[in-house]
């Protein structure tokens, strides 16, 4: 598939601080054409969350639907939940140009490069399991039996940092927060993009 935008697969296990980079990046950048993918989910809405803006919010029968239909990237059950990342919502950001961020687990990684191997993956570590505990409770938005599973399958999702091209250590935010933008902003100025993005003033340039 011809596009101009890039696939980034964000990965990591909760509480490492994904979703917090990815805000900041967009804050920072806003002239940078640039989104976080819209996932359906089948789980309660948390306080503050709205529909269609932090996800679509569907029943078990409505997604099991989209499933049989092939509308998704990829999709999963974490912790009782189903989650799923559009296809053609995707495609048709990434053909117009906009690189569109993919917040989801390893497992979806593997579905996603499956189908669009030219996908970007960038892996977020927190500095030790005892601070990855720590993020968790501090955020307030589980039950301590929840944090629990969460920190039990830690390491198993820890263990797929290699399948990424990237990988930032979360230990002083501000310093994770500057890596994840050099590494977007190297790949917006690759060659095969800025030509084809200035295509008629390098023409003008060249006559």
């Amino acid at each position: 598939m011809s596009q101009l935008g890039t696939l980034y697969i964000i990965s990591a296990p909760s509480g490492a601080g994904k979703s917090s980079l990815i805000n900041a990046l967009l804050a920072e950048k806003r002239s940078w054409d640039v989104q976080v993918s819209v996932s359906h989910t089948t789980r309660d809405p948390r306080v503050g969350e709205n529909n269609s803006e932090h996800y679509h919010f569907v029943d078990v029968a409505q997604f099991k639907s989209l499933i049989k239909e092939s509308a998704f990237f990829e999709w999963a059950e974490v912790f009782g939940n189903y989650y799923g990342t559009s296809r053609f919502t995707i495609e048709q950001a990434l053909q117009q140009g906009t690189d569109i961020f993919l917040d989801i687990d390893w497992q979806g990684a593997q579905q996603v490069r499956e189908m669009m191997p030219e996908a970007v993956g960038i892996f977020i570590l927190p500095p030790s399991r005892n601070e990855l505990e720590a993020r968790l409770n501090k955020r307030g938005q589980d039950s301590s039996e929840i944090i629990a599973k969460r920190m039990a399958q830690a390491q198993s999702e820890m263990s797929h940092y290699n399948e990424y091209d990237y990988l930032i250590i979360n230990d002083n935010f501000e310093l994770a927060s500057k890596e994840l933008s050099q590494i977007v902003n190297a790949l917006r100025n690759k060659n095969n993009k800025q030509s084809i993005i200035h295509k008629t003033m390098i023409a003008t340039l060249l006559k």
